[in-house]
């Protein structure tokens, strides 16, 4: 941590409700604290160092199998994708449960912001947080493995990272995963569903779920939803991604809010690629911090010395000025490994999702059959498997189609598909019906008892 004196403050210009630009200076370096009290949590800001088992660092490469992306996608405009059976040739071998989970590759993020003591600076990391997640999509254009239903996906990384996390498809049609993670200082959950729409030369990717997170000690408990990504260059050229929109991350126990905006990639501007910038305020609406950043590199936040009051007169157009510390790195992006572009571009973590472990789910992706041949490099045996463990699905799917028209005429009810480790509730901040955790899976993985895990994979 610098020792030096703080640097001068610097001086941006904001659109009280426009895009926000960045605060003018762009160090890396951490700053001390421009108050005693981000001083104070600064200090503790470090992420306990934990010392984890030994994980692997490399996958099989990729094997040079083209295919001809366009001769499928030409029939898949305007329809939705996840009802689109595809083949693993456009896949990565890992599912979309791992998918979520990898969202906490930087949860040393949430470990400093569980100590802070400003909660307007607690915010900020949450931000930051956020942001971190989209990092890998960069070089990251393969498609995950839609999990079937009843799919479960466990990581435990409390031996280094100091989480555990644990996840479940809940729902196949319309598609819908939950997923649950917990440390000693917070605990973060969500129920992830998305819209798919082709358009020709892009596709479309609209996140629906929201995502909770708690901290332990404060009460602190933070909401958000997921922005849009898409994937260009669908027809011709290297496929690339983007992400765009805006975003609220709002405390319910105080009212603080950050409103973050994603700036879409434009050739015409002259704005900085993937840039995210956003400002935190209080209940009262006074702005504290000001946050910016890409989301493929870092974020930064500066404390609002002057000009953090909400403007008297309104308008779109009002000019607001904020005066503000030095700024603060609040994230910054691991690379990944060399060679990862023949690894599906995957990252550290990323490649150690899939590994082989004892003792999980029989339900677990690291289990599922079709998934294991193609990161063994087998796509013509991953293929016929899909199509195997697919049909098997749609055979217990109307199974229980049958079911409910057979309950319905002797006037019974029929509840269908139930999760094993979620529970279907009322979400009590935002009053939507969600699959919460139970907190059954890991007292049952201890007794090795699978007995309620449906047996999705043989064929």
């Amino acid at each position: 941590m610098s020792t030096d004196r703080p640097e001068q403050g610097s001086v941006i210009t904001v659109k009280t409700q426009g895009p926000l630009p960045r605060s003018g200076s762009d160090h890396s370096n951490l700053s001390d604290a421009s108050s005693k009290d981000s001083s104070k949590s600064s200090q503790s800001s470090s992420p306990v160092q934990r010392k984890g088992r030994k994980r692997r660092k490399k996958i099989m490469e990729k094997p040079n199998m083209s295919l001809n992306l366009w001769s499928i996608m030409k029939n898949c405009i305007g329809k939705e994708l996840s009802k689109i059976p595809m083949p693993v040739n456009f896949n990565e071998p890992i599912s979309m449960l791992q998918r979520l989970t990898e969202d906490f590759e930087y949860s040393e993020i949430l470990d400093r912001a569980a100590q802070c003591e400003d909660s307007c600076e607690q915010l900020a990391y949450v931000s930051a947080f956020t942001v971190s997640s989209y990092a890998n999509t960069t070089n990251r254009t393969g498609k995950p493995f839609n999990p079937l239903l009843g799919e479960t996906y466990e990581c435990d990384r409390t031996d280094d990272l100091g989480w555990r996390s644990i996840a479940e498809q809940v729902s196949h049609h319309p598609p819908a995963a939950s997923l649950y993670c917990e440390s000693k200082e917070w605990e973060c959950w969500q129920e992830f569903t998305m819209t798919s729409k082709f358009r020709g030369k892009y596709l479309l990717i609209i996140p629906q779920g929201i995502a909770h997170l708690k901290f332990k000690k404060s009460g602190n408990h933070y909401t958000w939803r997921k922005v849009t990504s898409t994937v260009h260059n669908i027809i011709v050229g290297k496929l690339w991604v983007d992400q765009s929109g805006e975003m609220d991350i709002y405390n319910h126990r105080n009212k603080d809010n950050c409103h973050l905006k994603y700036t879409a990639y434009s050739y015409f501007s002259r704005d900085i690629p993937r840039k995210v910038t956003g400002v935190v305020t209080d209940v009262a609406g006074t702005a504290k911090y000001v946050v910016s950043g890409t989301w493929d590199k870092k974020m930064e936040a500066a404390k609002i010395l002057h000009g953090g009051e909400r403007p008297s007169s309104g308008g779109k157009d009002k000019q607001q000025i904020y005066q503000t510390g030095p700024p603060k790195l609040m994230w910054h992006r691991n690379y990944p490994p060399p060679g990862s572009e023949l690894m599906y571009g995957m990252t550290e973590m990323a490649i150690t999702l899939n590994e082989i472990e004892e003792g999980v789910a029989p339900t677990d992706s690291r289990v599922r059959p079709d998934q294991r041949h193609m990161e063994n490099g087998l796509w013509n045996e991953a293929n016929q498997v899909k199509v195997q463990l697919e049909e098997k699905q749609r055979a217990r799917r109307r199974k229980r189609e049958a079911d409910a028209a057979a309950a319905q005429q002797a006037g019974k009810v029929y509840e269908g598909h139930k999760a094993s480790w979620f529970e279907k509730k009322q979400d009590p901040y935002t009053k939507m019906m969600i699959h919460m955790y139970n907190g059954k899976y890991f007292e049952c993985k201890e007794q090795q008892d699978w007995t309620k895990c449906p047996d999705i994979f043989t064929t």
